[in-house]
């Protein structure tokens, strides 16, 4: 019988062993409370683990997912627990942790940056969880990312950082610049929001309600650090 055909989505036989362990034991566990007695699980973890990522990288509604994965109610139900039950938690800081000790790093991070990406929603998005991006004119959830910041934030945050002992530092441009110019610090999220909308499920807030937001964050991140950890580039859509 010959092999299934893999999508560019998919999990590397190294990058598979990176997060099989979680997966394994979070079905362990559920078995353990009796969650998988009555109906045990007729889909092997990692091809519900690949679904789930081919719909975060292009963004198809989930009714639409090729035949060859599971049923979609089946791949959002198991996206879902996931997402409940602190699965992508769990992956996003375990993998952080091992590709900053691949990098020499601590761990855990004493520093960070902060910035925000206006998305616009989708009709599916209730009217109660939306936002505005007023200067953008973007309907969409505000959302805040990382603590140096650019010069938006100084009448927000600068009194909330201070009362958290956060010592936050504003990255001003040069007036007398022209052009494009790189800020110190800050381009580095500019870079990660760059690798985010390389997953395509990201470039509009599809997700009814936000904590399913954040997952799908959650995923795009999995997958660059299971990337990063096992010397695999990320595919752009030039080639695909």
């Amino acid at each position: 019988m010959s092999e299934p055909r893999r999508y560019p989505s998919d999990l590397s036989d190294a990058r598979w062993e990176l997060v099989q362990p979680v997966l394994t034991a979070w079905r362990a566990e559920r078995r353990g409370r009796g969650l998988d007695i009555a109906r045990p699980p007729d889909h092997d973890l990692r091809i519900l683990l690949d679904a789930v990522l081919y719909v975060n990288r292009t963004s198809i509604p989930w009714r639409y997912l090729p035949h060859d994965y599971p049923p979609w109610p089946t791949v959002y139900a198991y996206f879902a627990h996931w997402q409940e039950e602190g699965v992508f938690d769990q992956l996003n800081t375990l993998l952080r942790r091992q590709v900053r000790q691949r990098e020499g790093r601590e761990t855990e991070p004493s520093a960070c940056v902060i910035d925000s990406q206006s998305i616009k929603t989708s009709t599916n998005v209730p009217t109660a969880g939306q936002g505005t991006d007023a200067g953008k004119k973007i309907v969409g959830r505000p959302t805040v990312c990382k603590t140096w910041v650019d010069g938006g934030y100084r009448q927000h945050l600068v009194e909330h950082a201070a009362t958290l002992g956060i010592d936050m530092h504003i990255v001003r441009r040069n007036p007398t610049t022209r052009g494009f110019t790189v800020l110190p610090r800050r381009w580095t999220v500019e870079r990660t929001l760059g690798w985010l909308m390389q997953h395509r499920r990201l470039a509009r807030d599809y997700e009814a309600k936000p904590h399913r937001s954040e997952a799908i964050i959650h995923l795009a991140m999995i997958n660059l650090m299971t990337r990063r950890l096992t010397g695999e580039s990320t595919p752009t859509w030039r080639g695909t």
